[in-house]
């Protein structure tokens, strides 16, 4: 039942747009147009290069300055426009340019909104979201406001400046992220900010760096705040005091090694990958030589005013954009806005430039930018690029001008002119610079007359699988009318058909490829549409995928869907925006603001849910298979376009094969740049046959099928009972804030209706044992986890083929995840709670069942009528040998699995599964271990979602009612130990060091040790409220009372994780500057006794151990000679509880505190822990905490450490191919968080 993917793909979001056709002009007298093509000399009429930049070879205090000598030094400053009024000069790198509000931009939203009033248009404009207000200040700054009531009485702002690492001149890579770190750690009016349930945090990307602030709507009733005040002028305090960062030396060295410590975390060899792929993509651009981390020669060198001028540079109003969504007054968020932003300057930030010389060097790429790249001529978000686009001829009639930038000429360059010398501005770094990596881009290869790749293979020693990722760029289509959207949503339901196709149909006995995704997405950060083929597959059967995988998207690409996918996932996207219209302004404010950045940056129609729905249904209703069908041929047609006669595409595609290194050239695992053109000619070349629509089920369960069973075992339900102290719930009635019942055949009940997410739901079911129960009751070990994995992987019930089965799934928008944990299998169902799976539109749909009902069908499936199968279980042993093996190429997988096992003395439960285990299990033990743990005595069922109580009782009642009570008994263990065992006792602690063979320095450090479980119970079955008890001698029967309610311990633990984090970061990080992250975590066990904490320090090799021992004072610290302060417990608490408010927004959260309330191993858990968690936490001292933190193993004697290193392998040869600096993100689209 391996529905994940495929439900993304259907997932809905709100992209909908408009192009921006209107320049924007900051009011600024000083300001003139720049000739596009035309570059403009210094004022002594000498002419720039970037080219001319060379880094010294010396000792000395480096700054840009030292780049510089001479005349260029003297006579830097340009003259680019004429002379303001006032005194100070212009900005030297402002130049007119589109507003980055684009479709939103006042003057382009009334010309929209005009045109679609008169009729002036060749397609329906698409309407505006209601709500949404924008505008732009008289200096330029642009902010957008969208309220919003979920939660209520909170709010988000974001502040986007769009300058990030691809606008980072040769000598200033890295300081994007350097200065974003600067701006906002430095900031004491940040500092504000805490203790008040606020979260604010920054991020760097190719092109922008956003700084943000969550906040409540006002500050608590507490401490220094005295009365609550409003927080939206302390945010944007916060927010604007980054515009105008004092940059000072001491801060500027504590976010210096943070940033080193950061640059080591990220360059995992995941991370490596990434670059690898993203070096390739974009090898005719910036962005290929400007990742957001940098280069760590200059990031150690940089002094106040290297970061002030990059800072001054580009921190400039017209070049910002505010974003704030949440429950606030529109006026007060204008007018607070015009009073923190209203003074902020171009000029004076001009003025206050610390290196002059730079001026002319940033002035040139300003020019460049605006003169011939995506950035101006599309949207002001996107990063200064051009792209080798890949785009078949009827899509460029559509685009028009946005392919301009397709052919490389006038509009890629600036030419400046000196009497008869000619330079170029190399805005695209095509040339060789000094501080380049050394990285040989192999040449193009031709796989059919006029069909261009460009291949590249990344081979590394820690690398286990291959990975092929298939690339082709095209312009992002703004989706602004209903034409663009009607294209938009023929692609969806394509990408959606072959996805299914892939994960489904692709899925064979013994499949070629691990892992398969077909996408295109538009990414601003990249500034272009990506399609991507991704893949994973056994090096040894790299060919075998590829041809597979190929073969598939030119099956889609030549024979379109079929007129079954067609209804199926045209229904799916109708029923996805009607969940989203539902869910109205309840969509919560990071998701809202998330989806308003990224519409507004590619230029689409930001509309309302209900708009979207309604745009949705109005277009589907007269979608054609041929539209479909023809944007699926648009889709593959780099791919089609490789053989004679089909559709075909210009431009390049972009291959990158990922592999471990292999010696020998004969081996089938060997891969190089040859063989991999022609295995994907040869894929090319293969005849692909159309699909056939398989015959997919309406119903699991027909209603004379559950008639039957009704009269068979008659249900009824029965109280629910609890071990907390809670009295019976009666079997009769709705209680508040859930209902908690059992079943006549013993299967125990959850129920609670969240709102909140409309149309939605979330079911898990925990049968208790896991891990744990394969050693008491006597399985072969892994054969639960094993068997877990085989269940996800297969989905065959009674007459119905696994296919049908999840294509059912699919049909109704379900989502299943299985997996078996140390103490219990958990499986996750998410689903829709209205009729789904229906045909037709209008008047003229045929309702389908619920997605309630059709998740209740799957789940009595599976207990009563699962089919195994064995190449189900094929593909789960596959899965858990990739996953042991590539542990042992990952330096924090390895080293965290050699801590766990010195602390658990090997025990296997809590240690991966390795290979000889994994093979050892067979579909009889899997069958076995897992089947006897789904016994209706010893399920619990969890609900929650937007439906009547009322109605999903009564379909409970029906559908797992019936399950007979001696369903699974012939696979129960007779006389088994039913008592989980507690973790393994301790030895005295000890330090542990590992070596992993890499080609890059890294490290990291761990520091363990005993600790309660998730409910305060100790390993010797004693609990953190009764030691605490017995070491307060003077307690008051208050504390007393308190300290015996059943969330005691489980309260004292967040707040003691809270704060133990907080420490790690104000000590290791800001004071001592050994390490950009430490994080303290607890295991969170609930049924078996005891745990462990784990402090986890990424740093360099050289700062490791100091890094450790810093950890280690800063636990120590807080038991004796810094113990927990007022303050800290206070923000503790309103980090703890905001954090308990929000997430009680979500049907999964739900339903995951309400799994264990009714299960006897979890005899602290009950209805108390939920109904009183808010006045449980409130009520928490720092004297609970610290005889609390008595409970852990913190002396020195106790403590396990560990420190895991890198080793250059013995005989590296340093490959021809060297990797590139490492890049932000662990994915295409991901950031350097701050």
């Amino acid at each position: 039942m391996k529905f994940q993917v495929a439900a993304g793909i259907l997932a809905t979001a709100l992209f909908i747009g408009d192009v921006n056709a209107f320049s924007f002009v900051p009011q600024r007298s000083s300001i003139i147009a720049v000739t596009p093509s035309k570059g403009i000399s210094n004022n002594n009429g000498r002419t720039r290069s970037s080219s001319s930049l060379v880094m010294k070879d010396d000792n000395s205090k480096f700054s840009f300055a030292n780049l510089f000598s001479g005349e260029g030094a003297a006579a830097a400053t340009p003259t680019r426009a004429r002379r303001s009024s006032a005194t100070l000069e212009p900005h030297p790198s402002q130049r007119d340019h589109i507003n980055p509000l684009n479709a939103l931009y006042p003057p382009n939203k009334k010309a929209i909104e005009e045109s679609a009033a008169t009729g002036t248009f060749s397609s329906p404009p698409l309407p505006f979201h209601p709500a949404v207000q924008s505008g732009v200040l008289s200096n330029g700054f642009s902010y957008v406001f969208l309220p919003n009531r979920s939660p209520p009485n909170r709010f988000e702002a974001h502040l986007q400046v769009f300058s990030g690492s691809s606008d980072e001149l040769e000598p200033q890579q890295g300081i994007a992220h350097l200065t974003e770190h600067v701006a906002y750690m430095g900031s004491r009016k940040r500092e504000r900010l805490f203790g008040t349930g606020s979260q604010t945090n920054a991020y760097t990307d190719f092109h922008h760096t956003v700084f943000y602030a969550a906040c409540p709507t006002y500050s608590p009733n507490t401490g220094s705040f005295g009365s609550p005040q409003p927080m939206l002028p302390m945010a944007l305090d916060a927010l604007c005091d980054v515009m105008e960062a004092r940059c000072d030396p001491s801060r500027i060295e504590k976010e210096r090694q943070a940033v080193l410590s950061e640059m080591t975390m990220v360059n995992t060899i995941e991370y490596r990958v990434e670059c690898q792929i993203l070096s390739t993509l974009h090898r005719e651009n910036r962005l290929a030589k400007r990742f957001p981390i940098g280069k760590e020669s200059l990031i150690q060198k940089w002094n106040r005013d290297d970061v002030k001028t990059w800072h001054r540079t580009h921190y400039r109003p017209d070049n910002v954009l505010l974003y704030i969504v949440g429950d606030l007054d529109p006026q007060v968020v204008q007018q607070t806005i015009e009073d923190k932003f209203g003074h902020l300057t171009a000029e004076k930030q001009g003025s206050e430039i610390a290196l002059p010389e730079l001026k002319g060097e940033a002035s040139d790429l300003a020019d460049a930018v605006v003169g011939g790249t995506l950035k101006q001529r599309q949207s002001w978000h996107y990063p200064p690029v051009r792209h080798d686009f890949c785009v078949v001829e009827g899509v460029k009639d559509l685009l028009n001008d946005q392919t301009e930038l397709v052919e490389t000429g006038d509009l890629e360059v600036v030419e400046k002119k000196d009497d008869d010398e000619i330079s170029i501005y190399d805005i695209h770094l095509q040339k060789p610079y000094s501080l380049d990596d050394k990285v040989e881009f192999l040449k193009e290869a031709e796989l059919s007359p006029g069909k261009l790749i460009r291949p590249h293979i990344f081979k590394h020693e820690l690398l286990q699988n291959f990975s092929f990722h298939l690339f082709a760029k095209r312009p992002v289509e703004p989706v602004k009318d209903m034409e663009s959207f009607r294209r938009s949503l023929a692609r969806r339901v394509c990408l959606a058909a072959l996805q299914i196709r892939l994960n489904v149909g692709g899925r064979s006995d013994d499949p070629a490829f691990t892992f398969v995704e077909f996408n295109q997405l538009d990414s601003a950060r990249e500034g272009c549409a990506v399609c991507s083929l991704d893949m994973t597959a056994d090096p040894p059967r790299w060919r075998e995928a590829v041809l597979k995988s190929i073969s598939e998207i030119r099956k889609l690409g030549i024979h379109g869907v079929t007129p079954g996918e067609m209804e199926r996932y045209a229904s799916a996207l109708l029923t996805d925006a009607e969940q989203l219209a539902a869910q109205g302004d309840m969509i919560s404010h990071g998701d809202q603001l998330a989806h308003l950045m990224e519409t507004v940056a590619n230029g689409h129609t930001f509309m309302s849910p209900e708009q979207s729905y309604a745009v949705t249904e109005q277009a589907l209703s007269t979608l054609t298979l041929e539209e479909v069908n023809r944007a699926a041929a648009e889709l593959c047609s780099h791919i089609t376009g490789m053989n004679d006669g089909e559709l075909t595409s210009t431009g390049k595609v972009v291959a990158v094969a990922c592999t471990p290194k292999s010696a020998d050239k004969d081996d089938a695992s060997f891969v190089d740049e040859d063989k991999l053109c022609q295995a994907i000619r040869d894929a090319c070349s293969i005849e692909v046959e159309p699909v056939e629509d398989v015959v997919v089920p309406h119903t699991l369960v027909t209603p004379e099928e559950l008639e039957e069973a009704m009269k068979a075992n008659p249900p009824s339900w029965e109280s629910g009972q609890f071990t907390d102290g809670t009295p019976n719930t009666p079997a009769d009635r709705i209680t508040r804030p859930f209902t908690l019942r059992r079943l006549s055949n013993g299967i125990r009940v959850g129920v609670n209706q969240n709102t909140a997410e409309s149309q939605r739901g979330h079911l898990r079911l925990v049968a208790p044992g896991g891990r744990d129960a394969e050693r008491r009751l006597g399985f072969k070990s892994g054969s639960l986890a094993v068997g877990a994995r085989a269940m996800q992987e297969g989905g065959s019930f009674g007459s119905f083929t696994r296919e049908q089965v999840e294509l059912f799934a699919v049909d109704h928008l379900i989502m299943v995840e299985i997996n078996c944990n140390e103490e219990a299998l958990v499986m996750d169902f998410v689903f829709p709670t209205t009729n789904v799976g229906n045909s037709g539109y209008g008047d003229n749909m045929k309702l389908g069942i619920t997605g309630t009902e059709s998740v209740l069908q799957i789940v009595r499936e599976i207990l009563i009528d699962f089919n195994w199968e064995e190449d189900a279980l094929g593909r789960s042993k596959s899965s858990y040998r990739t996953a042991h093996e590539s542990l042992g190429k990952s330096l924090e997988g390895k080293s965290t699995e050699m801590i766990m096992d010195a602390v658990t003395s090997g025990d296997e439960r809590f240690l991966s599964i390795d290979v000889d285990t994994v093979n050892a299990v067979t579909l009889e033990d899997a069958k076995n271990a897992v089947m006897s743990q789904l016994r209706p005595k010893d399920i619990e069922i969890s609900v929650s979602g937007d439906f009547v109580v009322n109605e999903i009782l009564e379909q409970i009642l029906q559908y797992l009612g019936t399950v007979p009570a001696d369903t699974n008994a012939e696979y129960e263990v007779k006389d088994a130990k039913m008592e989980f065992d507690s973790v393994p006792k301790l030895a005295p602690g000890k330090h542990l060091d590992l070596e992993l063979e890499d080609s890059d320095p890294r490290a990291v450090a761990y520091v363990a040790g005993a600790a309660p479980n998730q409910w305060g119970f100790l390993a010797d079955g004693t609990t953190v409220a009764q030691r605490v008890s017995e070491a307060d001698k003077r307690a008051s029967d208050y504390d007393k009372q308190r300290r015996a309610h059943p969330l005691f311990g489980n309260a004292a633990l967040s707040l003691i994780s809270e704060i133990a984090n907080r420490r790690l970061f104000s000590t290791v990080r800001e004071r001592k500057q050994l390490t950009y992250d430490a994080n303290f975590s607890l295991t969170g066990f609930e049924r078996m006794k005891g745990g462990w904490f784990l402090v986890t320090v990424t740093a360099s090799k050289e700062k490791a151990q100091k890094a450790l021992e810093a950890c280690k004072e800063t636990l120590e610290a807080l038991r004796k000679s810094n113990p927990i302060s007022v303050d800290n417990l206070e923000s503790a608490k309103r980090v703890v509880l905001n954090r308990h408010e929000g997430e009680l927004r979500t049907s999964q959260y739900w339903s995951t505190i309400m799994s264990g309330i009714q299960e006897e191993s979890i005899p602290l858990k009950g209805p108390l822990s939920v109904t009183d968690f808010h006045a449980v936490i409130e009520a928490m001292t720092t004297t609970d905490l610290q005889l609390a933190l008595d409970c852990m193993g913190l002396e020195e004697s106790e403590l396990y450490t560990a420190i895991g290193k890198t080793v250059q392998p013995e005989g590296l040869v340093v490959d021809d191919i060297v990797k590139a600096s490492p890049m932000a993100g662990m994915g295409r689209g991901g950031a350097l968080m701050g």
